[in-house]
C-alpha cells in the first residue's frame, strides 16, 4: 500500500490579493514587503530536508527562494484553479454582473464552475492523479489558496458549502496524508514557520 505525506503551503500575498481581485492563473509576483516577511522565516526542522516543488506560477517561485527552499522542479499539479473570464475580478464585481446566478453556482460547492474556468472537483482531481503516480514518500508544494482548500475539503470530508469547518492560516504549512486505499487525512494544521533568526542563533 502507497502512503505519502505531504505539506502545502501557499503563496504569499500579491497586489491583487491586497485588492481583493481573485487570480487564478494570472501571473503576479508576491510584494516586496511580503518576500521580506519570508526571508526572516524558514521551514520547520521536519520539513527542510525533504523535496519541495512549486507550482509553475512566479508568485509560489517566489515565495520559495525567499524562504530558502529550491524546489525540485515546477508541478502543473499544484497551479491555482482556473477561474476563466473572472480572473481579476472582485466579488462585488461579479455579485453587481452575475446578481442570484453567482449565489446558485456557489451553492454547488464542489461543482462551483467559473465561466471558463475549473471546479473544485477538476482541482482535487488532478492533485489525486499526481498523487497515484507520486514515487516520493514525502515532500512539500508551494501552491495556492484553492489547491489547499480542495485538498484540505476532501481531507476534512467537507462539502465545500457554508463556513470552512477550520480557520487555515495561510502563513503556515497544512500537512497531509494519502494512500490509495484510504484517500487523504489530514495529520496537522496551522504548522507555523520559524523565525530565521533563531536558527542562526
Amino acid at each position: 500500500m502507497k502512503q505519502i505525506r505531504f505539506a502545502l503551503l501557499r503563496h504569499g500575498v500579491t497586489t491583487w490579493n491586497r485588492e481583493k481581485r481573485i487570480q487564478g492563473r494570472t501571473d503576479i509576483s508576491i510584494t516586496p514587503e511580503t518576500a521580506a516577511w519570508y526571508r526572516q522565516h524558514r521551514l520547520p526542522t521536519a520539513w527542510r530536508d525533504v523535496p519541495w516543488m512549486a507550482s509553475p506560477l512566479s508568485r509560489t517561485r517566489e515565495t520559495a527562494d525567499a524562504l530558502g527552499i529550491a524546489p525540485i522542479g515546477s508541478e502543473p499539479a499544484f497551479i491555482e484553479m482556473d477561474w476563466g473570464a473572472w480572473e481579476g475580478a472582485t466579488l462585488p464585481d461579479l455579485r453587481a454582473s452575475l446578481g442570484d446566478r453567482l449565489q446558485e453556482n456557489e451553492d454547488r460547492g464542489w461543482d462551483f464552475r467559473p465561466e471558463g474556468g475549473e471546479s473544485p472537483r477538476d482541482v482535487l482531481g488532478r492533485v489525486e492523479c499526481f498523487l497515484k503516480g507520486c514515487d516520493l514518500p514525502q515532500f512539500g508544494a508551494v501552491t495556492h489558496k484553492g489547491v489547499t482548500r480542495a485538498v484540505y475539503a476532501a481531507a476534512r470530508g467537507w462539502d465545500m458549502m457554508g463556513k470552512i469547518p477550520d480557520k487555515l492560516d495561510w502563513h503556515c504549512l497544512q500537512v497531509f496524508n494519502w494512500s490509495d486505499d484510504a484517500g487523504l487525512s489530514i495529520e496537522a494544521l496551522n504548522a507555523p514557520l520559524v523565525d530565521a533568526q533563531e536558527i542562526s542563533g
